[in-house]
């Protein structure tokens, strides 16, 4: 379990250190165990860039791991199995679903 990255872009920055705090856009899809139904997205009106330590379980294991391995300006969608997503939980006020795979398309914008 966990979860594959296809890069859309490739950054020209460095990668995050743990511990640092990132800046991203990202669209995640999987409302209603729908693949192609963005269920939150940064880009959406009244949304702006999220932040998080990387690497410190503060988000999704999917984003922890995905994002340390991205260069600043990378574009990639993460495909996540459950374990590394929401879980058995699901988040239901999204829309997410119990045990749920879930796709995020991030773009890391800085890490400090």
């Amino acid at each position: 379990m966990g979860f594959t990255k296809t890069i859309l872009k490739e950054g020209t920055g460095p990668k995050p250190n743990v511990g640092q705090t990132v800046t991203v856009h990202c669209t995640g899809y999987g409302k209603n165990n729908d693949l192609n139904v963005p269920f939150w997205s940064t880009k959406d009106p009244g949304q702006k860039p999220f932040s998080f330590s990387v690497g410190k379980g503060e988000v999704i294991k999917g984003w922890d791991e995905g994002v340390i391995g991205m260069n600043i300006g990378e574009i990639a969608r993460l495909d996540c199995t459950p374990d590394y997503g929401y879980g058995a939980g699901g988040f239901a006020a999204w829309g997410i679903m119990p045990n749920a795979r879930l796709i995020f398309e991030i773009e890391v914008l800085s890490a400090q």
